[in-house]
C-alpha cells in the first residue's frame, strides 16, 4: 500500500508541473503540427505567444485559452519568438517554417512546428 501511495504521488507531481494549453498538457497534445503565433506587447520587448493546434476556441471570451500556461495556471511570458521556439523544442516539437503578417495595426510572426515522434 505504501508503494502505491508513493507511486501515485510521483505520478500526480508529473501532471502538476506540466505546461498547458486549454488545460491540456503540452506534451499530451495529440496532433502532428502546431502553430505558434507571436505578437508584440506595447511598451515591452517581450512577445505574447499563443498556440494553435486546431482546438475549439470560444468566439467570445474574456480569458485567452490559447496561451501557454505554467504549472500555476499563469501565462508564460517569452522574451522573443526564439525563446518560444526553444521552449517548444524542449517540449518535443521541431521547427518547419515561419511567415509573418504585417498590417497597419498588427505585426505577427507565425512558426509551424511538427511534433517529434
Amino acid at each position: 500500500m505504501k508503494k502505491l501511495l508513493i507511486l501515485s504521488l510521483i505520478s500526480f507531481s508529473t501532471f502538476a508541473f506540466a505546461q498547458t494549453v486549454n488545460d491540456v498538457p503540452l506534451k499530451d497534445i495529440d496532433v502532428d503540427y502546431v502553430q505558434i503565433i507571436g505578437t508584440g506587447r506595447s511598451l515591452s520587448t517581450k512577445v505574447n505567444v499563443e498556440i494553435d493546434f486546431g482546438q475549439e476556441t470560444k468566439s467570445i471570451s474574456f480569458k485567452n485559452g490559447t496561451s501557454i500556461k505554467d504549472e500555476k495556471g499563469r501565462n508564460i511570458k517569452f522574451n522573443s519568438m526564439m525563446d518560444a521556439l526553444n521552449f517548444m523544442s524542449a517540449n518535443g516539437y521541431a521547427f518547419q517554417f515561419a511567415y509573418t503578417t504585417n498590417d497597419e495595426k498588427d505585426r505577427s510572426i507565425y512558426y509551424i512546428l511538427k511534433k517529434n515522434k
